[in-house]
């Protein structure tokens, strides 16, 4: 749990636009995460933004079009992460359904390969005999690999969300809507997100030919979309959370690839009461171990089959990566631990940047790593692990205000000798890094940061929708807000604050805080739970009364549905 972290309430807004008949604290709460108008309460397929405002869109369609009537051998190459494996998988359901009777795939091999769309990978398409190339969640900087394609023959449409360096490769076709010459009005499109836009492009051009192929119901695949769309943490604006609210919907359903609820199985999760954050926290995590540790082609090939018991085996595969990721992320992180322990410094003499590397970490599990550190030092945290010819590969999660890639871009444009690649979002990047020139970025960063970064922006704070009135301490409203999400990135699940009275308190599971609370004015008492406190400080059985932070939610016990309260801040009031 997080100490050294301030509570501030969110500002009051206008709410007027939003109906009457919602509960006054779900109107603030949804007016404050920018819904801007009514309509925007309904996420059904119709609110999607529509496909024409997408760069390169029509040409990459009419190409795509061309290789299936001609029979030519289409290659999608994908990446080796949980956006890439559905979008990957996607694609190579759709084109088939399209007339497409040759289609493969490619993914890189994090740790031989390297990212994206590289000569070498480019050179395996061509000895398969491909005639088009399709990227989904990379080629945006794959200049090289478009280069090679081309003095080769082959065509290849990039579809990438990822942001564009200061040139476009010189593919056939760019669909990105992060490009610059691009006005599609969602950023945050996933590269799941924009590969399913590409089927809706090529729908509409068979409906123009009056083709058969336009009868395929792109929306079968919104499953993979949902999927890959919260696994990559990309900002659920009004049109991701359209497409995330449909995919689930298909999912609770029981109507999707029979890899998903294989891999929920394994998790523990019902489907029928599945929500957006289960997809992040149990599905996500079991495909990415397999791009981590092993292959990502297992987590592609689960996505993809339709045998059961092949399904069953990849799942229970993906699901050992798993566990064996959360061993050696384990190991890992008490090595962090120690290293934060031997700057031995103050927090506040920790420098804007923090950089780890041990020779002994693994490639796969760095971001990880990266991401939970940066949650406890509340900074930009880049984790190196070695990689073979001389180089350490890093992994950067950022906090908000830090643009992760702009930050490298600087460094690299000063010092370019530091930095051999780099790529990414404002959150996280990826790099590499000559193992020689390693203490020379550093410094190089540090320079950067110290201008970039100012003080202010590592102080975190959790903001919160207010107090709830004892009459919304109730299992009713915590079910009215889960419906009204799906909540995530960039659409923040609610969180409230407030005064209670302790009247239990006792350790569950070695380190997590259970709680019996009431209302500082009286009423009924309340479950709660604080997971991973500190056991040095909790249960602290002198403390009459506690101020946190906490989501309500309807919480589900051998049948039994009932209200709890899930902390995320507890200090003694």
């Amino acid at each position: 749990m997080q100490s050294k972290l301030s509570i501030k309430r969110r500002p009051q807004v206008d709410d007027a636009h939003l109906p009457d008949s919602l509960p006054v604290t779900l109107r603030q709460v949804l007016a404050r995460r920018g819904v801007g108008h009514q309509d925007e309460l309904e996420l059904g397929v119709k609110g999607l933004l529509h496909f024409s405002a997408l760069t390169d869109l029509d040409k990459a369609c009419l190409r795509i079009a061309k290789a299936i009537e001609e029979q030519q051998h289409i290659c999608i190459v994908g990446d080796f992460d949980a956006d890439g494996a559905t979008s990957t998988a996607l694609l190579m359901l759709a084109l088939p359904e399209f007339g497409a009777r040759r289609v493969s795939y490619l993914v890189p091999n994090r740790f031989n390969d390297g990212y994206g769309l590289t000569p070498k990978l480019v050179q395996a398409a061509a000895a398969d005999d491909s005639q088009l190339i399709i990227t989904v969640d990379n080629g945006i900087a794959a200049h090289q690999g478009v280069d090679t394609a081309t003095e080769l023959g082959i065509d290849v449409i990039v579809t990438d969300h990822h942001l564009q360096g200061a040139e476009l490769p010189k593919a056939f076709a760019i669909v990105n809507p992060n490009r610059d010459d691009c006005s599609f009005a969602s950023k945050n499109l996933a590269g799941v997100g924009v590969a399913f836009y590409l089927l809706l492009g090529l729908r509409a051009y068979y409906r123009q030919q009056g083709h058969s192929a336009a009868a395929v119901n792109v929306a079968q695949w919104l499953d993979l979309v949902a999927l890959g769309t919260v696994a990559d943490v990309v900002s659920l604006d009004y049109n991701n959370r359209i497409l995330v609210q449909q995919g689930l919907a298909r999912i609770k359903a029981g109507r999707c690839r029979p890899g998903i609820l294989a891999l929920l199985q394994q998790a523990g999760r019902d489907p029928k009461k599945l929500q957006a954050t289960d997809l992040g926290f149990t599905v996500g995590p079991r495909i990415n171990a397999a791009g981590r540790l092993d292959d990502i082609q297992i987590g592609i090939e689960c996505l993809l089959s339709n045998d059961p018991v092949q399904v069953e085996q990849l799942a229970q595969r993906l699901d050992g990566l798993n566990r064996e990721r959360r061993s050696t992320e384990q190991s890992m992180q008490q090595d962090a631990q120690q290293f934060l322990a031997e700057l031995s410094f103050a927090e506040q003499q920790l420098p804007p940047v923090l950089t780890l590397h041990r020779d002994n970490w693994h490639q796969g599990v760095i971001g990880i790593l990266a991401g939970r550190v940066k949650e406890q030092v509340y900074r930009p945290v880049i984790a190196f692990a070695n990689a073979d010819q001389g180089v350490v590969k890093g992994s950067a999660r950022s906090v908000p205000g830090v643009h992760m890639r702009d930050l490298l871009e600087r460094v690299y444009t000063l010092a370019p000798d530091t930095i051999t690649a780099f790529g990414g979002h404002a959150m996280a990047a990826g790099l590499t890094v000559p193992r020689a020139q390693l203490a020379e970025f550093e410094r190089v960063l540090q320079e950067v940061a110290q201008d970039w970064i100012d003080d202010s922006v590592l102080q975190q704070v959790l903001w919160s929708d207010g107090e709830l009135s004892n009459d919304e301490l109730c299992l009713n409203f915590a079910e009215t807000l889960a419906h009204a999400g799906p909540w995530g990135q960039g659409f923040a699940e609610p969180l409230f604050d407030g005064l209670f009275r302790v009247i239990q308190q006792r350790i569950v599971g070695e380190k997590h805080l259970k709680l019996v609370l009431q209302p500082e004015h009286g009423g009924d008492t309340l479950d709660a739970i604080a997971f991973n406190v500190d056991t040095s400080v909790w249960p602290d059985h002198q403390c009459q009364q506690v101020h946190i932070a906490y989501k309500l939610q309807p919480n589900e016990f051998r049948g039994r549905v009932s209200l709890q309260m899930l902390v995320e801040y507890i200090k003694t009031a």
